[in-house]
């Protein structure tokens, strides 16, 4: 299949009213392409032809819905090698993530093309003689979906699988960062019997584009993923017109790491909490949370195998971590190396812009040690290779250091106690509370969201996405007597 540039507005491939280019992150030399930027007309555009087309779409039957998610998802599966490896050659995570992250993606719509066919209402009696009640949901509308740079498929899959399967219009805004991907799940949805309008890819800068969407009085809802600041804008712009909200957002996420521990697999989890997908990950473990018996141990282990992790072009076979996603990402994890540095921390290894044999965005993963839970470092998100290592003193402590923060996305704990990690489940101030395991990593079919300002409104995946993204009707019905 030939990639496109174009946006997808109203059943058509449109050309944008600028392009950006979209270059590898791996290596500069390597433009992928130039890829079309809407207008606010174009835009307009896609939000009138969405309303027509989902009031169709809202009318068809759940077979229809079934197989049309069916499709989309049975391509993605069989496509994972090839978009995957798009995926790693424009956002920089190495390929076998990549096609992990399609093959997910896939799973998102077959997933909800099942909950096509679920989709059960409730009947009651009144308490009032000789009337029926009838409860049902129904679809909320247009749904504006903006998704981020970080996971560039997975992501707006399991808000458009959803979103489709209960009857809605999408009109989705993808990261300028990650258009190439855009296009790629795109062209699998395009290419579906879908009414004229249904579906539409609109690419743009979010002070046009995202800003006008949070602003339409012809949008029903919008579903969010990125930082903290552009949510809070949103719900700001979006408020007014009473549109409904669902946003996930920043974090800063504890692991847990308690004396009792099998010290090896915790260096294994904190390892891959901390640096996969080079550490731009809403679900990374920045804050490692270490009993003081075992800290020197755990620390010492942690920096062997950072500095093991091959930092190289994210489609070389022996690659664990690719670049990061942009210059601009780069200085600021830089930056907030200094950062560390300054309020006293001390850097153990890494924090390093690499040279390789290409040109590129490439970071050496960083641990900090000698921290405290009040330092910037360990207070802000920095969606980056870096990881920060508090010391203390018993499992009281840890506890309240791993719930002292303003986000609650996810959490981690490490230990062999069975009390102990049943008490951390059910105290942990945390949307997804893993026990013996990574912080990141997440199922499909199960409620995914945080607490505090990591989300706002109802939660993502499984049957929980029901609440987002239909809206619930109670008919009471009174049929006389038979004559």
């Amino acid at each position: 299949m030939t990639l496109e540039t174009r946006n997808f507005i109203a059943g058509l491939w449109q050309e944008g009213a600028t392009t950006v280019v979209n270059r590898n992150p791996s290596d500069l030399s390597d433009r992928i392409g130039h890829f079309a930027q809407a207008d606010a007309a174009q835009l307009e555009v896609a939000v009138q032809a969405a309303r027509h087309a989902q009031a169709d779409w809202g009318a068809t039957g759940p077979q229809k819905r079934h197989d049309v998610l069916m499709a989309i998802g049975t391509e993605m599966m069989t496509r994972a090698e090839e978009i995957g490896r798009l995926i790693a050659r424009e956002e920089g995570k190495p390929v076998a993530e990549g096609k992990g992250e399609v093959y997910r993606a896939g799973q998102f719509f077959t997933y909800f093309a099942a909950e096509a066919l679920r989709q059960l209402g409730q009947t009651a009696d009144s308490v009032r003689p000789g009337i029926e009640i009838d409860v049902r949901r129904e679809p909320v509308g247009v749904v504006a979906i903006i998704s981020p740079w970080n996971f560039p498929v997975a992501t707006p899959a399991w808000k458009i699988a959803p979103a489709l399967a209960f009857g809605n219009a999408v009109i989705w805004k993808p990261a300028n960062q990650t258009p190439a991907s855009a296009v790629a799940l795109a062209q699998i949805i395009a290419n579906q019997d879908l009414p004229k309008g249904l579906f539409n890819l609109v690419m743009g800068a979010g002070r046009t584009v995202g800003q006008a969407l949070a602003q339409s009085a012809d949008v029903d809802a919008i579903s969010f993923t990125g930082s903290v600041p552009v949510g809070r804008g949103i719900a700001a712009s979006a408020i007014p017109n009473m549109t409904k909200l669902q946003l996930e957002m920043g974090s800063k996420n504890p692991m847990v790491i308690l004396e009792d521990c099998d010290l090896d697999l915790a260096v294994v989890h904190a390892t891959n909490a901390a640096f996969g997908g080079t550490g731009q990950k809403c679900t990374a473990a920045s804050r490692l949370i270490v009993h003081e018996r075992i800290h020197d141990a755990f620390v010492d282990k942690l920096m062997v195998a950072a500095q093991a992790l091959q930092v190289g072009h994210a489609l070389d076979k022996d690659t664990q971590i690719g670049p990061v996603v942009s210059a601009e990402q780069l200085s600021a994890n830089l930056d907030y190396i200094e950062c560390g540095k300054q309020e006293g921390a001390e850097l153990l290894c890494g924090g390093t812009a690499l040279d390789r044999a290409t040109e590129g965005y490439f970071m050496a993963p960083a641990v900090f040690g000698a921290t405290q839970n009040t330092m910037r470092i360990n207070r802000e998100e920095m969606f980056a290779p870096i990881t920060c290592v508090i010391k203390v003193g018993d499992y009281d402590q840890a506890l309240h250091i791993a719930n002292d923060t303003d986000f609650g996305l996810t959490a981690g704990i490490m230990t062999r106690d069975l009390a102990r990690a049943t008490h951390f489940r059910r105290n942990a101030r945390a949307g997804c509370v893993m026990v013996n395991l990574p912080t990141a990593g997440t199922d499909y079919h199960v409620p995914f969201g945080g607490r505090g300002a990591s989300s706002y409104g109802p939660r993502e995946q499984g049957r929980f996405a029901e609440e987002f993204y239909t809206t619930v009707k109670t008919s009471y019905i009174h049929s006389g007597v038979p004559a």
